[in-house]
């Protein structure tokens, strides 16, 4: 058995063994310095993110290649969320580092657990089997249960991260089954295989769909939509913000991942059954998720639903793709890269919004409430007119980044023929516009309640500044980033 074994190239493997390396440096670099040098911890974690950056780009070569026995698959989507996963990172650990210092949450099991948590992502978004897919879904999903209750003396975050691990083990377990039936109907785990049995017609019909329904409740628990979303305004709220932040930005990029790679890779010949389902998903989530976002007072809170239904709008172009039972490569692919590009430009638009509310909060006090915002301006006219670019973006306002997404979907979906849909996705939108206008309102028409400095790190400073430069600038030249969303798409489809 020895002599047959073949040493698999680990050549695209090469972010992942060098993260995991990294992991046990940081680990006796923790035990070895101080709690007064817990900062060698932040900064090899970042240095460990670039150096994955690095590598990742030093391997991409724009083919699609597998190892590891075809469990994982190197190709251009691939390393392109995986970049922009590990911007996701930095950004929260660069925000979140006062916030973690001022509450005695800045320990080296934080830094390992976000690395983990980084990791699984990695592999969901590079799994060409069903196995792999799973195994990073439950290396993320279990850093991210033990991030949530990382403050050991908040109650409420204990309880977020308790509903979480029900509701995410609940959800993995159904996914777990869906495969199991994928693979008992199919005979295979590799997507590419399934995929080819699928278009043959060689499998159970009956079982398949069975199986599809699991798999869909899955992956809709993981975007966080309607009828699964019940977890997000809760462990969004109890988790420290930091966690919210990193919960509501790099993990929607892997669930896109595995959206794309489970739906459209594998079951693409099941399109008319799982369009359906994300169709009803997607309308419920915008339209739930903009209502109920208006009877918030607590901005965690608020920004929850409000994912929720940004997760519906990328429903909607993920859904756009086929057009009745005709396939256009051009219209799937103009679908695709709009989900794709409206997941990248919500994931900035969050991470930005989630800085502001670190940016409020100081030790003893969490600025949780949109009061918490009011006369901003007053206190700091640049990070008033920071969080003012975020929320008009968020809202869809011309002319930036998330007007631009809403665009490009929307056209999406009408070429696709679900006009009705297009424009109750546009009402609800105008509706959504008014919650975040009120933060607006709160921050230039308001007196402030708290006259207290806004204190931050010049690395805060002029990363949030980049990071709503970059809002409104790709908002100025979307096309930018929408051919590079097309282009890898096209590379890896």
């Amino acid at each position: 058995m020895l002599n047959n074994f073949v040493i698999p190239d680990l050549y695209p493997v090469a972010p992942e063994i060098f993260l995991l390396t990294m992991s046990f440096v940081i680990l006796f670099a923790d035990l070895l310095f101080s709690a007064t040098q817990r900062w060698v911890a932040s900064a090899l974690t970042i240095i460990t993110l670039l150096g994955c950056a690095v590598l990742t780009v030093i391997t991409a070569d724009g083919q699609t290649s597998l190892t590891l026995s075809n469990l994982f698959v190197d190709d251009l989507l691939g390393d392109f969320l995986k970049l922009m996963t590990y911007l996701s990172v930095i950004m929260v650990l660069v925000y979140g580092r006062q916030y973690l210092v001022e509450r005695g949450l800045d320990k080296g099991e934080f830094y390992l657990l976000v690395l983990y948590a980084t990791l699984g992502m990695m592999v969901m978004i590079s799994a060409a089997s069903l196995l792999t897919l799973y195994l990073g879904l439950e290396l993320m999903s279990l850093a991210l249960y033990a991030l949530v209750a990382i403050d050991r003396d908040s109650a409420r975050a204990t309880e977020a991260a308790m509903k979480y691990f029900v509701l995410g083990a609940l959800a993995s377990g159904l996914l777990l089954y869906g495969m199991s039936m994928i693979y008992g109907a199919t005979g295979n785990l590799d997507i590419a295989n399934i995929s080819q049995v699928l278009y043959q017609g060689q499998a159970d019909k009956t079982v398949l769909v069975f199986g599809l329904v699991f798999i869909v409740t899955g992956v809709a628990f993981k975007l966080g939509v309607v009828p699964f979303h019940m977890w997000i305004p809760d462990v969004y709220h109890g988790a420290p913000t930091v966690i919210t932040m990193l919960i509501g930005s790099a993990p929607k990029l892997a669930a896109f991942a595995m959206a794309l790679r489970l739906l459209v890779y594998a079951l693409f010949s099941l399109v008319a059954e799982w369009q359906q389902m994300l169709l009803i998903m997607a309308v419920l989530s915008i339209g739930l998720g903009n209502l109920a976002a208006i009877a918030q007072k607590n901005i965690k809170r608020m920004l929850a639903y409000s994912a929720i239904s940004h997760m519906g709008f990328m429903l909607l172009g993920l859904t756009s793709g086929v057009i009745g039972k005709e396939i256009d490569p051009f219209t799937a692919i103009n679908a695709y890269s709009s989900a794709l590009y409206y997941t990248v430009a919500y994931v900035l638009m969050s991470l930005g919004s989630f800085a502001m509310v670190l940016l409020l909060s100081r030790a003893g006090h969490e600025a949780e409430q949109l009061d918490d915002f009011k006369g901003l301006n007053q206190r700091s006219p640049w990070f008033a007119a920071m969080m003012l670019i975020f929320m008009l973006s968020m809202a869809g306002i011309p002319f930036f980044i998330g007007f631009f997404a809403k665009f490009a979907v929307l056209t999406a979906a009408i070429k696709a023929g679900h006009i009705a849909i297009a424009i109750g996705a546009v009402m609800f939108s105008l509706v959504g516009a008014f919650y975040y206008l009120r933060v607006i309102k709160l921050m230039y028409f308001d007196a402030p309640v708290d006259t207290a400095p806004l204190i931050a790190t010049p690395a805060f400073r002029v990363l949030l500044s980049l990071n709503g430069i970059a809002v409104a600038a790709f908002g100025l030249f979307p096309d930018a980033v929408m051919a590079v969303c097309t282009a890898v798409l096209l590379h890896s489809l």
